[in-house]
């Protein structure tokens, strides 16, 4: 019969408890070299770096990077005054400056063109008028149409064409407005002057298209007797009243209408 070894007792180690007690004191000192390093900041770049910020956005430009620092030992002395690296920008000044020189761009081809035309805006056909909406070009309709007629008559390709390449040289959008006087019209082919005045504006907006405007920067408008400028009740009133106007639409065009300013030929 075979005998069983007897077993022996393993014996419980002691010291077990430093493993885990030197893996936590290697975490703890890991932790705190993170801490330190966090800590270890140049108060001085970290001053300037905020105040940099702080005048960019809030839009003050004086520079705050000379400001007074403590000591350690209480005494205090004065960084060297230098510019911020971070300039703010004014945008309302970028604004206005870009719409100051789309003014005078548009105002210089508005000039440009009452030149070409004066003859028609000496005899009253054409008068050129400059607003907060943009540069409008009032052309009489009787240069343009028949009576009651929404059909280009072929005295209109001159001023039309002369205005189609001037405005080329830019990319403002540009609004067609058909007007006229308050007498009643209703035959076949217009039932009111909201027709015939839509009809007057969609001709040339046709016209202008044909003669390579981008069709993106066109559209038409009627405003049948909605908007005079004369008095309806005399002939000559109505006679001014009857019209289609051409307007040269700034970017900021949302802005209500000023006064008018007309644009007159230079006659040096």
């Amino acid at each position: 019969m075979i005998r069983r070894r007897p077993h022996e007792e393993e014996h419980e180690n002691h010291e077990r408890w430093l493993v885990s007690y030197a893996d936590f004191i290697t975490l703890l000192f890991a932790f705190f070299v993170v801490m330190y390093a966090i800590s270890s900041v140049n108060q001085g770049k970290y001053n300037q770096l905020t105040s940099s910020l702080g005048s960019a956005f809030s839009g003050d430009i004086s520079p705050r990077i000379g400001q007074q620092v403590n000591g350690s030992e209480g005494s205090t002395r004065k960084n060297t005054h230098r510019a911020s690296i971070i300039q703010p920008i004014n945008l309302s000044q970028l604004r206005s400056e870009k719409m100051i020189k789309e003014r005078e761009s548009m105002a210089a081809m508005a000039m440009k063109l009452s030149n070409s035309l004066s003859p028609l805006i000496s005899q009253g056909k054409i008068r050129m008028v400059q607003n907060n909406r943009g540069i409008r070009i009032d052309i009489h309709d009787s240069l343009l149409f028949s009576p009651g007629s929404a059909t280009l008559s072929p005295a209109a390709s001159g001023p039309l064409g002369e205005i189609a390449e001037s405005l080329k040289t830019n990319s403002n959008l540009i609004q067609i407005e058909g007007h006229t006087d308050n007498q009643p019209i209703h035959n076949d082919q217009f039932f009111s002057n909201w027709e015939l005045s839509a009809l007057r504006a969609t001709s040339l907006v046709r016209s202008f298209s044909a003669s390579g405007l981008d069709e993106s920067r066109l559209s038409a408008a009627g405003f049948g007797s909605a908007q005079p400028i004369s008095d309806n009740s005399t002939l000559e009133g109505r006679a001014k009243n009857r019209r289609v106007s051409i307007m040269i639409l700034y970017s900021n065009a949302a802005q209500d209408s000023a006064e008018n300013s007309e644009i007159t030929p230079d006659k040096r």
